[in-house]
């Protein structure tokens, strides 16, 4: 039996149901108005019961930024690594991924699996301990991303790693420090970006296992980005060095 969660928030339910989610109810508040149509006829469309609950069910059960909109949904899954490794060639583009490292902030992580879907990322990499796992805030902070891009749980990211770099993927690692920069490497070939933690950045035994490494210049006075901002950075990089090349602008 599969189990099920909640997911809240306009956007992550709308996108809920336009990827075809497993959903069981959605709910909108008795008050609620505004842009709640669209969700009302994706429901309808696919014969999803929809209630109208009042608004202090919303306030009893979620966070704020709910907007009186949620669903009980089945439970998402994970997919192998072998499945996201074959997701490139099903679309004849040069591999994208993003590996993390010890991502543990559920909107950090969520924030990355947004700056994903719009970058075309193929899919990203977690460990199955010390990190985040896909639940109702990172569906919330993705703003429904979550519903487009595949996460594979692995127990070790260094064996992915070496995974990929067997089937010709280079592993490039982002961190602060005396490393070319990062527009300087050709990020046009098949990649996995490898993006560290919170706090502590890139495990040492996680950057021996990069291809390369790359810093993004920084003139202000505080010499780190936020984990997503990084990432969101260097993947609007790859796609606009990608573009050059398939002058695609």
């Amino acid at each position: 039996m599969h189990s099920e969660e909640w997911i809240y928030g306009l956007n992550p339910v709308l996108e809920a149901l336009r990827a075809g989610r497993n959903i069981k109810t959605v709910y909108i508040s008795s008050g609620r108005r505004e842009r709640v149509g669209q969700v009302r006829q994706e429901a309808e469309k696919r014969r999803i019961p929809v209630e109208t609950p009042d608004f202090t069910f919303f306030e009893s059960r979620f966070p704020k930024g709910h907007q009186g909109v949620a669903a009980r949904v089945v439970q998402r899954g994970y997919i192998s690594l072998d499945e996201l490794l074959a997701i490139p060639a099903k679309r004849n583009e040069p591999a994208l991924f993003v590996i993390l490292d010890g991502i543990e902030d559920p909107r950090n992580f969520g924030a990355i699996l947004r700056s994903s879907d719009a970058a075309g990322v193929h899919g990203v990499v977690i460990q199955s301990h010390r990190s985040a796992s896909l639940g109702p805030e990172v569906a919330k902070t993705s703003a429904g991303a979550v519903e487009y891009i595949p996460v594979s749980m692995v127990p070790n990211i260094k064996h992915a790693m070496r995974e990929m770099k067997e089937k010709g993927i280079i592993v490039i690692g982002s961190e602060a420090g005396d490393y070319p920069a990062l527009w300087e490497a050709d990020l046009t070939v098949p990649l996995a970006l490898v993006i560290g933690s919170e706090g502590k950045g890139t495990r040492k035994t996680v950057k021996e296992n990069c291809d390369i490494i790359v810093n993004i210049p920084m003139r202000g006075k505080i010499n780190s980005l936020n984990a997503s901002v990084a990432a969101g950075v260097a993947l609007f990089e790859i796609l606009r060095q990608r573009a050059i090349k398939n002058k695609k602008f």
